[in-house]
């Protein structure tokens, strides 16, 4: 009666340190990302797609961190690419420039094909969007380590249909300049397609994409503005990229207001 007892008790314990174990686990893999030093950055780019069934978790996903990261140098990128309209709903945000991106990465990265929802991180670490556990460690990892050269916009101004924007870097050989203008937010009823019926909710969208070769230090660029601009909701992040192997080296954003914007 005292080995059943002993055994039954002994039971217990092993199950519930199996529980414990697994609710520890689980809870890692969405714990925050916090910032161990000042100097790191982490570049979040995301390929996704509205005609795509597996990438409204994704997105899902990088909203969440979004909300978390304002503070941190997190700047979050997402590409809605066009090879999925062809299922009958054209995604508004696609381009082609962004799946020609993505196929860069596959060549940068050595895959065999592009897929969505896919996540890169600093141009080096690809994984599936809706991992959320290995997002959160990858961009933890990022914000420890040091940027390989310094980036800062000095300044821009709204000109037409145009923002032109000041920009100083310091960085090695092989590198080139992006500048991104991202719409903040933006919710569409996708009325065909593998989502048809659903309301989806985006953020971080980029709307426009501009490679500037860096001859120079200092020097000032310009980024088209659609005909929905308004300050409010969208912002600009630049980064420098390798364009050997993809590495992304330094990274920084800037707020519209007004007529000027505040970098960080």
């Amino acid at each position: 009666m005292n080995t059943i007892k002993i055994f039954t008790a002994l039971a217990l314990i092993v199950t519930a340190g199996l529980v414990s174990a697994f609710t520890f686990l689980k809870a890692g893999n969405n714990k925050p990302i916090v910032v161990t030093s000042d100097k790191g950055f982490a570049v979040v780019e995301l390929f996704t797609s509205e005609g795509c069934s597996s990438c409204p978790p994704a997105d899902e996903v990088i909203a969440k961190i979004e909300k978390e990261v304002s503070d941190k140098p997190v700047y979050i990128l997402a590409y809605h690419v066009d090879y999925w309209n062809r299922l009958g709903w054209k995604d508004p945000f696609s381009s082609a420039a962004f799946s020609n991106r993505q196929n860069t990465y596959a060549n940068w990265l050595n895959l065999s094909s592009a897929y969505t929802p896919q996540v890169i991180v600093n141009g080096k670490t690809e994984f599936v969007g809706s991992q959320e556990g290995t997002l959160r460690n990858t961009i933890t990892a990022n914000l420890r380590k040091s940027p390989k050269a310094d980036l800062s916009l000095k300044g821009v101004n709204l000109t037409g249909n145009k923002a032109l924007i000041k920009y100083a870097t310091e960085g090695g050989a092989d590198n080139t300049l992006l500048l991104a203008l991202v719409q903040k937010a933006a919710t569409i009823v996708v009325k065909r397609g593998e989502n048809g019926g659903r309301t989806l909710s985006h953020v971080q969208i980029v709307s426009n994409l501009q490679n500037i070769p860096l001859v120079a230090k200092t020097g000032e660029a310009s980024i088209n503005l659609p005909d929905s601009f308004s300050a409010k909701n969208y912002e600009v992040i630049a980064f420098i990229q390798n364009t050997k192997t993809g590495e992304i080296n330094a990274a920084t954003k800037a707020a519209f207001t007004g007529t000027a914007v505040a970098s960080n």
